[in-house]
């Protein structure tokens, strides 16, 4: 699904240049469920936004699929986000102003669904996350479970070949981080997605079959 060839992250912080991927080789299999650990600061969100086609690398290569996401022009890198990647974060983001239902409809626009197919896919979305009920509730009348699980919905209601989730636990306590989770594994295997998560939370990383540590730019392996 993913390859990383001599892919180097470099920015400017503060006057000086930090490094967040220092020339890393790295393979993600169609179907994996990768967690990425790593210290605070120490580019994992980089990372992954890389791999979400939000970000470019200084050097190097990136493909996903049969797709050069690295160099590829922003009209190209906006379809490939619209309809083969969904993403979820720890703060939700979801739009205040909008309906449960709603936001879920809205990452069907950029695809030309029309109305009707939007509203029922929204619903079916939701329906599949345990919120059948819960369409017609702005994001403040629900709780942080409730709220990331319409994020998931919005995420998946495109049916996109790829999921990541940036922190999908960090603003949950432990009961609902581990009912999120369920919902996050379940998805994954019936949908047959290559879900990348990246957490600071060792019981979420356990959960991967494979876990990557990210530090001081190099990407390894953890058993």
């Amino acid at each position: 699904m993913y390859t990383l060839e001599k892919t180097t992250k470099t920015y400017r912080k503060q006057n000086r240049t930090v490094t967040a991927l220092k020339s890393v080789d790295l393979h993600i299999g169609s179907g994996e469920f990768v967690a990425i650990q790593g210290p605070t600061g120490g580019g994992k969100s980089t990372f992954l936004q890389m791999l979400g086609a939000l970000d470019r690398p200084t050097s190097g290569r990136i493909t996903l699929g049969d797709s050069e996401i690295s160099h590829a022009k922003s009209g190209r890198l906006t379809e490939i986000r619209a309809r083969e990647i969904g993403f979820v974060f720890q703060s939700f983001n979801l739009i205040p102003t909008l309906s449960a239902q709603e936001n879920v409809e809205a990452a069907l626009e950029p695809l030309g669904v029309s109305a009707d197919a939007r509203r029922q896919r929204a619903a079916g979305a939701l329906a599949s996350v345990g919120l059948a009920d819960r369409g017609g509730h702005m994001p403040s009348e629900l709780s942080g479970g409730q709220q990331q699980r319409v994020a998931i919905a919005r995420a998946l209601v495109k049916d996109p070949d790829v999921l990541l989730a940036d922190e999908p636990t960090g603003n949950l306590d432990e009961e609902t981080r581990d009912d999120i989770m369920e919902l996050l594994e379940g998805m994954w295997r019936d949908r047959g997605l290559t879900l990348v998560i990246v957490t600071h939370d060792s019981a979420v990383a356990r959960r991967a079959g494979r876990r990557l540590h990210l530090k001081n730019g190099t990407v390894t392996e953890r058993s």
